[in-house]
């Protein structure tokens, strides 16, 4: 019944990331930092557990000579949230135990 969820993005914070990069493309390290409410600790590490995994891809740019870092789901990052999301939802809509 849990076949298909996978453990990188059973963590709120990551599943919430990869979410947010499927919908719009790429996102900057600030702006994720904003819109999660995360620390800079909290928010590097689970950028660096999904960059591990191979799931996003990290750019490094400059703008008015700070830097900054962009952020984009890889192509195996995008596979395994869809696999995630199609696992959520089989277990939304299986019929109620028993019924």
């Amino acid at each position: 019944m849990l076949e298909g969820f996978d453990a990188t993005l059973e963590h709120r914070h990551r599943l919430a990331i990869a979410v947010l990069l499927a919908r719009h493309g790429e996102i900057s390290f600030a702006r994720f930092k904003l819109q999660l409410d995360l620390t800079d600790g909290n928010l590097g590490a689970q950028m660096k557990r999904l960059e591990d995994d191979g799931y996003i891809a990290v750019r490094k740019d400059f703008v008015d000579r700070k830097p900054v870092t962009w952020y984009r789901l890889a192509p195996a990052g995008r596979k395994a949230l869809d696999r995630h999301m199609k696992a959520l939802r089989s277990l939304i809509d299986a019929p109620p135990a028993g019924a």
